[in-house]
């Protein structure tokens, strides 16, 4: 997976650079603010964007925009200090990929990135907790196009804990294919994109406690 990665600390970005690719990741680029980081996402199209939320010149949030916009495909993995719900949840609405906090450890930090490969989103169960309050306050029930089947209830339950579909497919007995499947007529029935979106779905039409 070829990555860019954005922060304006360039001790940091060195340390996030060799921890990856030590665990073999592509590193095909650094900045060290949003400007930099959308004209280098035109440049170079890399698959992953590990992009600081706090900068100078243009913030995490805008480039993270402007990102989407030009390469909804790329993906967008938000890098902060910050545990601030707010910025969880815009990032989120605006389409990250995932928002990690920089205390993780490199273990866990690296796992998270190899969930993206999978189609996963990297975020944390603390933070899934972080989106799942904020959404339970906001209180604005919708109800979906189409009732959802027992199965993807029980997958959708398995999703609020931050599993994989590996970790899914062993609880409930299935393979990791038609983990997949069920997954996809999940998000198609939603009408949302992605699992993290899914999970927020869920709790605004109370679908699950």
């Amino acid at each position: 997976m070829r990555v860019l990665i954005v922060d304006d600390h360039s001790l940091f970005r060195d340390g996030i650079s060799s921890l990856l690719e030590a665990a073999g990741f592509t590193i095909v680029g650094q900045a060290g603010n949003g400007q930099a980081a959308v004209s280098l996402v035109e440049q170079l199209h890399p698959d992953l964007v590990l992009l600081d939320l706090h900068m100078p010149v243009m913030n995490g949030l805008d480039a993270l925009r402007k990102i989407k916009a030009y390469a909804p495909a790329t993906r967008v993995v938000m890098l902060t200090v910050s545990e601030d719900e707010n910025d969880l949840l815009t990032a989120i609405q605006t389409g990250a990929d995932g928002f990690l906090l920089k205390h993780l450890s490199a273990p866990e930090f690296i796992e998270m990135l190899e969930g993206i490969k999978r189609g996963e989103p990297a975020i944390s169960r603390k933070t899934t907790s972080f989106l799942m309050k904020r959404i339970a306050q906001a209180n604005s029930p919708t109800v979906p196009i189409e009732p959802l089947s027992d199965r993807e209830i029980e997958i959708l339950r398995l999703l609020t804990q931050g599993l994989p579909n590996k970790q899914i497919s062993e609880k409930l007995q299935l393979s990791e294919n038609t983990v997949k499947y069920h997954l996809k007529n999940l998000l198609r029935k939603l009408n949302v994109q992605n699992r993290t979106e899914a999970v927020m779905k869920a709790i605004q039409t109370r679908l699950i406690e």
